[in-house]
């Protein structure tokens, strides 16, 4: 007989902030842009940490700071940390971007390096209402809702976003040489295609901002959802957008959310096969991941529970699927027992939940998951501040018995 296991919020420990509460979403893509960035580390010089790095503390180890003040500069670090070891950069806003809207279409132009790239989307707008309406973005060239359905964003703008109009996508790791992103940015041919794809979303997002009002768009209410290898996606496109107030991100499996040193544990104990980094997609990920890392992932100065704080204190909720092995729920859900102490200590728990439910097809939503979208979408996209989205939910038996204690070393 299978168990139910809710965790709500107010099982952690005490809220220890007393600052004011964070906003919800920021007007521009990093809040943090202006600061220095971090020394790039040779990997040979980098310590090891053999459990889950301390999010709060700074890379120079010089210490901590839990202070939401202090938030934004740590956040930038680990932003510096993630694209020097793991995707490539994401480039900067372009010199000039354009957008058009005639009927459903929308034309976003791009001109970089004396380069252009077009970027086209048709969008599914509302039935009833006045407006303004919220926006959610779809990780695939069809839905704005990603693998969800569109039913339950059904007051929203739903945008797809097509990533092969940046870089064509490969389960097979064939490189796409020929996309127009690389005439823009050259530089990036080495970078993995989440920097890339990360970056058309950015540049999707300016374009909404041009057409705003004609759509009668509100967009301090964006949402971003994908599922598998886009669930991957739009974890890196929230994580680096700081305009996106919602992330979705259902069955990322390694390279999304899971952590790459508790999945390879987790290989080590049971023989499993699950993504790691030995074996993930290396168009999607820079190779230099694999060559720096491969066997000696404990030298990794940051891991996803990081990638997913880095959203704070914007809103996310993680679905998982234990009935598939190579997603390996077990990792997911040790780092989302990480990040949510990331939320807890800003005061901000409600904005972060997950649901980890097995006996349910690949990108197929669950019932239970689908409850906890409508109410993460109720909260913060139509702004229903009754709904409750203090959701910790583990319906997945194998869950319940993991060492959260064994990774996590840095609790306050």
């Amino acid at each position: 007989m299978r168990t139910n296991l809710l965790m709500l919020a107010g099982a952690l420990m005490a809220v220890g902030c007393t600052e004011q509460k964070p906003p919800l979403v920021y007007t521009v893509e990093n809040t943090g842009a202006a600061l220095p960035k971090i020394e790039y580390v040779n990997p040979d010089n980098l310590p090891q940490c053999a459990s889950l790095p301390d999010p709060f503390a700074w890379s120079d180890g010089s210490g901590r700071s839990t202070k939401f003040a202090d938030w934004e500069r740590r956040r930038n670090e680990i932003k510096s940390e993630i694209e020097f070891y793991e995707i490539g950069a994401k480039p900067d806003k372009p010199e000039e971007v354009t957008a058009t809207l005639v009927d459903t279409v929308l034309t976003v132009v791009v001109k970089h390096n004396g380069e252009t790239l077009t970027l086209t989307s048709r969008l599914r707008l509302p039935k009833k209402g006045e407006g303004p309406f919220p926006v959610t973005i779809g990780m695939g060239r069809f839905s704005g809702t990603g693998a969800l359905q569109p039913t339950l964003f059904k007051g929203c703008i739903q945008v797809p976003f097509d990533h092969d109009q940046v870089i064509r996508s490969s389960h097979q790791a064939v490189r796409d040489d020929s996309a127009r992103y690389y005439k823009l940015y050259p530089e990036a041919r080495a970078n993995g295609n989440y920097s890339a794809w990360a970056w058309g979303v950015s540049r999707l997002i300016d374009g909404l901002e041009l057409v705003a009002d004609q759509l009668n768009a509100d967009l301090s209410r964006l949402a971003l959802s994908g599922c598998s290898y886009a669930g991957k996606m739009a974890l890196y496109s929230s994580a680096l957008d700081e305009r996106i107030t919602l992330a979705i991100v259902q069955e990322s499996g390694g390279g999304g959310i899971n952590s790459w040193r508790v999945s390879d544990d987790f290989t080590a104990r049971t023989d499993t096969n699950v993504e790691r980094i030995c074996n993930t997609n290396y168009t999607w990920f820079s190779p230099a991941l694999k060559e720096n890392f491969e066997g000696r992932v404990d030298r990794l100065p940051f891991d996803h529970h990081e990638i997913i704080a880095m959203c704070v204190p914007r809103a996310v909720l993680v679905l998982g699927n234990g009935d598939y092995e190579w997603l390996c729920d077990h990792s997911g859900y040790v780092s989302c027992r990480a990040a949510e102490l990331v939320y807890h200590k800003f005061g901000i728990s409600d904005r972060f939940g997950y649901v980890f439910d097995d006996h349910h097809i690949h990108c197929r939503a669950s019932e239970l998951q689908t409850q906890a979208v409508m109410a993460f979408v109720a909260k913060f996209l139509y702004g229903d501040q009754t709904a409750n989205t203090n959701i910790r939910y583990v319906n997945y038996p194998p869950l319940q018995n993991v060492d959260i204690d064994k990774w996590i070393k840095w609790k306050d």
